[in-house]
């Protein structure tokens, strides 16, 4: 379906500005948390130009790190990011694992044997806030926590089962669906808690995002007043970001691209879209909305939108596909409805 053009520029209500004309993503913003896959880096690589704008944006202010990735230490996270030229220590890197001890802390006594599913970058953490960490539900333990590490496998979660089924706490790092790897997308630590959680009956409680222990755990390390995330997946970064009051940050570098954004609910839509990290310090285009008879029309720059009823369409593309898909997700945003009542133009989707 054509959507008809009004002939004549008739304004009927007001322009409406959803981000303040020249504001840039981090204004007003002291600490910057940034997730690693799919933002740093993907693999073994890193994204093009995270590592320069992260080095621009660290002259102003604190930038941390954080990962729900629980099969590596702090320490082997800062040097994998080291080695691509940023200045990171291990204290600048909050993982799940340290958020997964904070809640233990308060689960069990000081000193209890824990069961550990997971790897490394579990098992030290829990070790050194003094629990004794065991892999076998024979040995009594006082709770399980369970974290991601490509060696798990069924005999490990089998031990997790036989342990939780005497009703004992059960601390997961993160419920990821997936991981991103190298040569694809790979079940994540949310896929064998999921087998766990059907062989016991019940779900753990979660350190890692999108809940928000890990974002309390970053925001107090660093003495944020002001912090935004940035992070490339809606269902777990830019939920937990909106759930724990930071300014949210949608990077199209990782996982999730221009279906998912047009299809996000309330919880789970971003404060800013940017195509790669450098726009973080540049000025963010303004949207402004008006309606033109029975149309309403959301501009971005050059890239223009327009709405009827449920009928979404594109009356002009612009010369950014990111301001397309900001003016896009405006539009189908601002109707109220579910993506999948509405007529959406294949334009606003389509792969870039």
């Amino acid at each position: 379906m054509r959507l008809p053009i009004p002939r004549r520029p008739r304004r009927t209500t007001p322009p409406t500005n959803t981000v303040a004309d020249a504001r840039t993503p981090l204004e007003g913003v002291d600490t910057v948390l940034a997730d690693l896959d799919g933002v740093v880096y993907r693999g073994r690589h890193a994204i093009d130009h995270a590592v320069e704008s992260l080095t621009d944006v660290a002259r102003t202010r604190r930038v941390g790190y954080i990962t729900n990735n629980a099969s590596r230490t702090a320490e082997a996270v800062a040097s994998q990011l080291s080695g691509y030229g940023l200045e990171v220590g291990a204290d600048d890197v909050v993982t799940s694992p340290q958020a997964a001890v904070r809640l233990l802390v308060d689960a069990v006594p000081a000193g209890a044997t824990v069961l550990v599913v997971g790897g490394e970058g579990l098992t030290s953490v829990i070790e050194a806030e003094g629990f004794v960490v065991t892999r076998s539900a024979d040995d009594a333990p006082a709770a399980v926590v369970q974290g991601f590490s490509p060696d798990v496998g069924w005999a490990q979660l089998a031990e997790a089962s036989y342990a939780l089924h005497t009703g004992i706490p059960w601390i997961a790092t993160n419920t990821d669906w997936t991981i991103p790897q190298e040569r694809g997308i790979a079940p994540g630590n949310g896929t064998l808690v999921s087998a766990v959680h059907t062989a016991v009956g019940r779900l753990p409680v979660t350190a890692g995002k999108p809940e928000t222990p890990i974002f309390a755990a970053a925001v107090e390390r660093f003495g944020a007043t002001e912090a935004a995330f940035i992070g490339d997946r809606l269902d777990t970064d830019i939920v937990g970001a909106n759930a724990a009051g930071l300014t949210s940050v949608l990077v199209l570098t990782g996982i999730d691209g221009a279906k998912q954004v047009l299809a996000a609910d309330a919880k789970s839509r971003p404060d800013f879209i940017v195509g790669d990290l450098r726009e973080l310090l540049q000025p963010y285009p303004e949207t402004v909305e008006h309606d033109e008879d029975d149309v309403h029309v959301v501009t971005v720059r050059a890239a223009s939108v327009a709405v009827r009823g449920h009928v979404v369409r594109v009356l002009s593309a612009g010369d950014d596909p990111v301001d397309l898909l900001r003016a896009g997700a405006a539009a189908v945003w601002g109707t109220g409805k579910a993506i999948y009542g509405l007529d959406v133009d294949p334009a606003l989707h389509a792969d870039r």
